[in-house]
């Protein structure tokens, strides 16, 4: 339960006038795909069979479709099934003049009537709200960030360590999404996950009084392994991919609602401390090693299994 679960993806491109090409890719766990499926605009008429492919994780389906009616606005896209599963569907729709419209449907809400050809602020919200669900349910990066404010507890060495976490996985989330870095996504996980026990033995050690390279020089280790939490991010992106012709919109407001979600848990973890410091309870004095040893131990269980996975 590490990550978020991975998105579905239905791509509508229109090729040239009147004909489109359709992909879906769905995720799967071996051989259990999830059962969900595209019910497609009706003026949409197949060109000949569909075609599957099985990648590591995914089933991607391929067709071509001609155009029946004048056009597939106002028509509806609904996700069969999806109300009764717990991911969502990320829906690019592109036309032959360059124009597009992206929308990410949930389980709530499993349709789309397919509007004009959309503008940049549907895409910046479509990619918004990704970013923000993929942080607030990647449980090990926010981990990482819990650790990191219980290590650092002066909030201006804080607002530093953190900031210095943004640039780092900033940098390589654009390079890896982009093409620049192509870095095993198996390994880096394990990074992922070592560089959360490596913070839960440094909290240890600080109240133990002992030197902490973490306590004197936070912001240092917060870009390190940020860099790698930012190539973990990168990896739940190009699941989905970026709109061809909106890629650095659709690149900075990803970024953007990964730092909003971010920033959501702190401000949540920050009152949360101060409600349970202000209730009357005489804490036992071995009470501060419950967080530290529980993300300790979490986070190494993920170290070997993840470690495993690629060994």
């Amino acid at each position: 339960f590490a990550h978020e679960i991975r998105p579905a993806l239905l791509i509508i491109h229109e090729r040239e006038a009147g004909v489109f090409d359709v992909t879906w890719k769905v995720p799967a766990v071996g051989n259990k795909v999830i059962s969900i499926r595209p019910i497609l605009p009706t003026s949409l008429e197949p060109i000949g069979p569909s075609t599957s492919n099985q990648l590591p994780g995914t089933i991607v389906e391929y067709a071509t479709y001609t155009l029946k009616g004048e056009s597939i606005e106002g028509e509806r896209i609904f996700i069969d099934g999806l109300s009764t599963v717990q991911i969502d569907v990320l829906v690019q729709i592109s036309w032959f003049d360059g124009s597009s419209n992206s929308v990410l449907l949930q389980p709530k809400s499993p349709e789309y009537i397919i509007p004009a050809p959309g503008s940049p602020a549907t895409i910046s919200v479509a990619y918004l709200i990704m970013g923000v669900e993929h942080i607030l349910s990647g449980i090990d990066h926010l981990l990482f960030v819990l650790a990191l404010m219980l290590l650092v507890p002066n909030n201006m060495k804080l607002l530093k360590t953190i900031t210095a976490f943004t640039i780092a996985h900033s940098i390589t989330l654009g390079l890896a999404t982009l093409g620049f870095v192509n870095v095993p996504s198996a390994p880096t996980e394990a990074i992922i996950a070592l560089s959360i026990v490596f913070l839960a033995v440094e909290i240890i050690h600080v109240h133990q009084g002992q030197y902490s390279i973490t306590q004197k020089y936070p912001w240092i280790v917060a870009m390190v392994f940020g860099l790698f939490h930012g190539l973990g991010f990168a990896g739940a992106l190009s699941e989905v991919g970026l709109p061809s012709n909106e890629i650095p919109l659709a690149l900075l407001m990803f970024n953007a609602g990964v730092e909003l979600g971010q920033i959501m848990f702190i401000l949540a973890m920050l009152l949360l401390m101060f409600l349970v410091n202000k209730l009357p309870i005489q804490w036992p004095k071995w009470s501060w090693k419950i967080l530290p040893y529980a993300i300790g131990s979490i986070a190494a269980f993920w170290v070997v299994q993840r470690t495993l996975s690629f060994i």
